[in-house]
């Protein structure tokens, strides 16, 4: 009897050092995104309490939600950069019922995917954008309007190729706008005006970025 337990013992010693050898080889180092899914997955099960499900939101909901093991897991780096107090109370006049269009220039490796979630489930409005489980992009329209004012990969798709930088998207939103509300860009064809954090330039439909 204790020799077959000996073995048994010896036999889950050995499966458990070759599932580490394994882990460690398909996936090494410190950011590995499999336990990170992982843990994710578990935070946001049953079995763990629901602590890890998403609050409130955009009408996201958690079921089918394929970004929550990333918005509940730990931080992997310390931020080097903060902003001012003033840089964070600055105002910028955004007319979302005008013309007005929020472009969001992602940057890789800046929590860009994160921040632009946030801007289509998380922000009060009188019409917030409506997200469907298990898709990825959510429906941004202006109050009583059929119009988009949010021109992001959240709401609008990769429109203008993946990860569009500046120069991309400046000659490419004006044109996907005008095809996506071919109406609405015919009544305001005036110069485009692209609107960065302090400056305005031109008129007619506006672009924040």
């Amino acid at each position: 009897m204790d020799e077959k337990s000996n073995r048994l013992l010896l036999a889950l010693v050995m499966l458990f050092l070759f599932g580490v050898i394994v882990l460690q080889y398909v996936c090494p180092g410190t950011d590995c995104q499999l336990l990170l899914r992982l843990q994710g997955s578990w935070a946001s099960s049953p079995a763990a309490g629901g602590a890890g499900a998403p609050l409130g939101g955009g009408g996201g909901g958690g079921g089918g939600d394929p970004y929550v093991s990333e918005d509940w897991t730990p931080a992997r780096f310390v931020p080097r950069y903060n902003f001012t107090a003033a840089e964070l109370r600055r105002a910028v006049d955004f007319n979302i019922k005008g013309d007005d269009v929020i472009v969001f220039l992602h940057i890789q490796k800046t929590g860009g995917t994160t921040f632009g979630r946030h801007l289509v489930r998380n922000i009060q409005l009188e019409r917030p954008c409506e997200c469907r489980a298990g898709q990825k992009k959510c429906t941004c329209h202006r109050p009583g309007k059929q119009e988009t004012w949010l021109f992001s990969r959240f709401s609008t798709g990769w429109s203008c190729g993946l990860h569009a930088d500046w120069t991309e998207l400046t000659s490419c939103v004006p044109a996907v706008m005008g095809d996506r509300e071919a109406a609405a860009a015919a009544a305001a064809a005036k110069t485009p005006r692209y609107v960065r954090a302090r400056e305005r330039h031109g008129g007619g439909r506006g672009y924040l970025m």
